[in-house]
């Protein structure tokens, strides 16, 4: 029986490296859908409907209510949704309009550094090795040459500090879902309260931000296909199997794969939406690819090294 506990547990990692990777290729897509949804809704309308959609497709999924945990658990749950839903992708929009989108999809991929930092000071995680910061600087490279292969560098102050804050504030949510992991409870239903709470705390910005969508373009076959694919595919599927990588790895392993954001980013919006893939931009797939590996193996060994001290 014990013999078995090493295979079980390795197979539980290689399913949580599985979700992950599934969460990266449709968080990448994304950004296409959303170019699209642009033309006839506001950041903010996609952002709520999308969410609001999640919602109701976990309360379909599993309709029992998840009890009262606590003040402490629920205080939680709120940060999660106030990191993770509500205020993550408000700074990334209001950032998206203050600096350029390259700028933002760069600063954003520095979350994996702020994860291991923040999992080390607030749930005493793993000193962060050399492997790792290696891994983290190739893999910053590569996105560098993604997404600055033909625009160049242009620095905008105010919209780069809120994508860097946007970045922290994902950080913030990793950590908690480290603790949340830890309660026993279901993943969709976890999911589900931290979505409630992050719908809560964005009814406040709807009406500073221009919340009135027009019921015509609901109307539009494109516009629902998009609506569906965010809502159904990005809110509930991969913020559940994000959510379940996260209990089956950690956070920091589990945030390593942001990385590939842009590298999925670029193919899309090349097949999609026809756009250049020019040979810098192929050089920073290879080296993202190269820098997430790097960061992976860092783990690898340290579990290795650790279990032949043991």
């Amino acid at each position: 029986m014990t013999s078995q506990l090493p295979y079980r547990a390795k197979n539980d990692k290689a399913v949580g490296h599985l979700a992950a990777l599934f969460t990266i290729l449709v968080w990448g897509t994304t950004f296409v859908s959303t170019k699209i949804l642009l033309v006839d809704f506001s950041p903010i309308e996609i952002l709520f409907i999308r969410f609001a959609m999640g919602l109701v497709t976990l309360f379909l999924i599993a309709p029992k209510l998840l009890r009262w945990m606590g003040w402490r658990h629920e205080c939680l749950f709120l940060l999660a949704g106030l990191f993770g839903v509500t205020l993550y992708y408000l700074l990334e929009n209001i950032a998206l309009t203050g600096t350029l989108a390259t700028n933002v999809g760069v600063i954003v991929s520095v979350a994996p550094f702020f994860t291991a930092v923040l999992e080390r000071l607030v749930n005493k995680g793993k000193p962060l090795s050399l492997q790792f910061v290696i891994g983290f600087i190739v893999a910053m490279v590569g996105i560098c040459f993604i997404s600055f292969s033909e625009t160049g560098i242009r620095l905008s102050f105010s919209g780069d500090v809120l994508a860097l804050c946007a970045a922290l504030v994902w950080a913030c949510y990793s950590v908690c879902m480290t603790r949340i992991s830890a309660l026993g409870v279901s993943t969709i239903k976890t999911t589900r309260r931290v979505f409630e709470y992050g719908l809560l705390l964005m009814i406040p910005f709807l009406p500073l931000l221009g919340f009135a969508p027009d019921v015509a373009a609901f109307l539009n076959p494109i516009n629902i296909g998009n609506l569906l694919f965010l809502g159904l595919g990005a809110s509930a599927a991969c913020f559940v199997t994000w959510n379940f990588s996260v209990k089956r790895l950690g956070s920091v392993v589990t945030s390593v794969y942001i990385y590939l954001v842009p590298v999925i980013t670029a193919v899309a919006s090349w097949i999609v939406l026809d756009e250049r893939l020019v040979p810098l931009a192929l050089c920073g797939v290879v080296l993202t690819i190269v820098g997430l590996f790097i960061s992976q193996f860092s783990f690898v060994n340290r579990k290795s090294s650790a279990s032949k001290e043991g």
